[in-house]
């Protein structure tokens, strides 16, 4: 939470940009603004960019194909800032791995609130885990692509899954081992309080452990952790 911290704001509207680049100077933070996405590479061509509030309504390549496109090789944090009142756009951009999002008009403190939370996150990520981000990892024959989110059985046949369950179950795999509470898992997913778009944890293990146990009611990759929360039992090793 220093100057070096370094926030893109990928905003077209002029009077918002600045407000918003004003008020996160003013609370430490070093911010430059793109109004497009060529102006974006440009700027993350030349500095390190360490979060992104991207809307989703740009002129040319609009948000949700910039989030697709930076997902597909970064693991950056995207907050995506729209307007539209319809879910599905919330919904589509969560599922392409923006880790947050803020309905305009937001107050700057909630999105203040928003970006300590999600760096927070990344750095007790980048601290803690066991298993690197972005790389194809493996067990037990399995295997899970986070670039292309698929997993693969033994068999290497794919395996349908949802973006929440994909994304929870990757948590799971990056933390082999560990105990991870509900909302640790519920932070590390979907970054936020519970919202019109949050899932229960339990429903998704559920789900997941019908599409990759051997035996759904006696598990044997992720495991219930009594008063704790779940573990992913089984060695995971990198591609």
């Amino acid at each position: 939470m220093t100057a070096q911290t370094h926030i893109l704001i990928v905003e077209d509207d002029g009077e918002i940009a600045r407000g918003t680049a004003r008020f996160l100077n003013q609370s430490g933070y070093r911010v430059s603004i793109a109004p497009d996405a060529r102006t974006m590479d440009r700027l993350m061509k030349d500095a390190r960019i360490d979060l992104m509030l991207l809307d989703l309504m740009l002129p040319g390549e609009d948000g949700l194909s910039i989030c697709r496109r930076l997902r597909a090789s970064n693991r950056m944090p995207i907050i995506m800032l729209t307007a539209m009142g319809e879910e599905m756009d919330r919904v589509v951009g969560l599922e392409l791995g923006a880790d947050d999002y803020l309905a305009k008009p937001f107050s700057t403190r909630e999105l203040l609130a928003r970006i300590r939370a999600v760096l927070r996150r990344g750095a007790e990520n980048g601290g803690s885990e066991a298993m690197p981000r972005g790389h194809k990892l493996t067990f037990d024959g399995w295997i899970l692509d986070p670039a292309t989110r698929q997993l693969h059985n033994r068999d290497k046949v794919k395996v349908v899954m949802t973006g929440a369950e994909f994304d929870l179950l990757a948590a799971l795999c990056e933390r082999p081992r560990r105990v991870l509470t509900r909302d640790q898992l519920l932070d590390l997913t979907q970054g936020r309080a519970a919202g019109p778009f949050d899932r229960s944890i339990d429903t998704l293990i559920s789900r997941i452990r019908q599409k990759i146990e051997p035996d759904p009611k006696d598990p044997l990759y992720i495991q219930t952790v009594r008063l704790g929360g779940y573990m992913f039992t089984q060695e995971v090793k990198p591609l």
